[in-house]
């Protein structure tokens, strides 16, 4: 885990004497009654850790993780969370809303470095070129691209040198693939001059082929968030998009973000051989201790304490388990927070309110609940339920769409059922067999599969979560080694 140099003194030295304090209640009783301490400050656990250049990488996780729960522990000296306060709820479920971006990004430093460099290189050199990040969803990457592009800026202004040019397209928000081409045009300061008689990609090469007449011109950041979405079958988009970077005047700086962790091993050979292979960062998924730091991270910010440690603990460790979708742990906090929420206002309809008590926060058995309610779903029991060699051809799709929306053919996901069978030395079904199981698993909406009158044409997608089948099968091992 990063550390970052900062004071070394206990935080409990700075607390001052209890006082008064009130709550947002209607009880009047209730803030008579309640006297919290508060701290003059409060020291964020990632400024804590100090570590010289000779400490061992454990003795300073050790020490992070050390920190983080004497964060914790400390923050019981904030204000009780009542979680009858229509205000204080919402702001819990706030800071736990995926589209809330957090203050500082942590657990991703290295990764965000690395791109940060790359572009600055290109900045300095005033040489254009291509990176590509990948990673499984819910791992950080839309969100540290868009630190990195205020960071580039910053930087960019510190130095003396012109700003960067940023255009970000969202690929799934594109009628067709070579839209592309006309957003980046659109946006682009330098594009707008361009002659609007060709076509938008012929206008960007020309613009990239042709030296500039200052020598101060801007570079141009692209960022294609969901790339995987411009794949098609000559892949033509793709590479005339990663081209650009290799025109004989371009400025172009690319970064193509996607969940498809194999696509730059599929398109690699192609774009080495057109002189554009792009550098390449792996956003991995989170692991249990860095899902417990980001949302220890988000609820510090607040005055008061939601969430019992152990509950968050085993949020972090479940759902990394599963699949490392730092989303996935937000929306089960959230579940968890509704599971108490109805909990509290079920008692006010039979009984008077009363004072907060210290137990009315968000406990393992509210945690164990949402996590019932996020993993253990229909979806879960029916793919449990289903045969072996359907569960084979679940298996199969997970693998199919892992990291991509994109749908396969019935015989693409064919060749991928072969193949786990013949690994497992089973006797796998024949043709006719796989396609009406195909149809068995579409009737049960694990699959959706298209009309044609060739079998072996029809397109298939999958439409249930990854992360469903990840825990319906992780269980038993022979679809836990299929499914690495």
């Amino acid at each position: 885990m990063p550390t970052i140099a900062g004071p070394s003194s206990s935080p409990h030295k700075h607390i001052i004497a209890p006082r008064k304090r009130k709550l947002r209640s209607d009880s009047a009783t209730e803030v008579a009654a309640t006297a919290v301490s508060t701290p003059i400050k409060r020291i964020s656990p990632r400024r804590c850790v100090v570590s010289s250049p000779g400490t061992p990488i454990e003795e300073v996780k050790e020490e992070s993780n050390r920190v983080l729960e004497k964060q914790f522990d400390f923050l019981d000296v904030k204000s009780k969370w009542n979680p009858r306060d229509d205000d204080q709820m919402k702001a819990v479920k706030e800071v736990l809303h995926v589209s809330k971006a957090p203050s500082t990004i942590v657990c991703r430093e290295d990764e965000q470095r690395r791109v940060l460099e790359f572009v600055k290189g290109c900045m300095e050199q005033k040489k254009a070129g291509s990176l590509y990040i990948c990673g499984c969803p819910g791992t950080g990457k839309s969100l540290s691209m868009e630190k990195v592009r205020q960071q580039a800026q910053d930087w960019a202004k510190q130095e003396g040198l012109p700003c960067l040019e940023t255009v970000s397209v969202n690929c799934t928000s594109l009628t067709k693939t070579t839209d592309i081409f006309s957003k980046i045009l659109g946006e682009s300061e330098t594009g707008k001059k361009a002659n609007g008689s060709s076509s938008p990609l012929q206008q960007l090469q020309a613009l990239f082929s042709q030296k500039q007449q200052s020598s101060n011109s801007k570079m141009m950041l692209i960022i294609a968030d969901e790339m995987d979405y411009l794949i098609t079958r000559d892949r033509g988009v793709l590479h005339e998009l990663f081209m650009l970077t290799t025109l004989p005047f371009s400025r172009c700086i690319l970064i193509g973000v996607a969940n498809a962790i194999d696509l730059a091993d599929r398109f690699l050979p192609k774009l080495k051989s057109l002189n554009c292979r792009p550098l390449v960062v792996t956003f991995r998924a989170y692991s249990m201790q860095q899902i417990l730091r980001i949302l220890q991270e988000r609820l510090v910010e607040l005055p008061y304490i939601a969430f019992q440690s152990k509950a968050l603990e085993l949020c972090a460790r479940k759902v990394s388990a599963a699949s490392g979708d730092m989303r996935k742990a937000l929306a089960v906090c959230r579940s968890a927070l509704e599971i108490i929420e109805t909990e509290v206002r079920g008692s006010t309809d039979h009984e008077p309110q009363t004072s907060v008590t210290e137990d009315q926060v968000v406990k393992l058995d509210h945690m164990v609940t949402a996590l019932a309610k996020t993993f253990k779903s229909p979806v879960v029991d029916t793919i449990q339920s289903l045969p072996q060699h359907q569960q084979i051809i679940v298996c199969s799709a997970a693998k199919a769409f892992r990291g991509s929306k994109k749908d396969r053919t019935v015989a693409e996901l064919n060749k991928l059922y072969l193949e786990i069978c013949k690994s497992s030395m089973i006797t796998p079904a024949g043709i006719t067999e796989f396609t009406n199981m195909c149809t068995v698993l579409n009737d049960q909406g694990i699959l959706k599969l298209s009309q044609g009158r060739d079998e072996k044409l029809k397109r298939v997608s999958l439409r249930v979560d990854e992360a469903d089948i990840t825990f319906a099968l992780k269980e038993i091992r022979f679809f836990r080694n299929c499914l690495l």
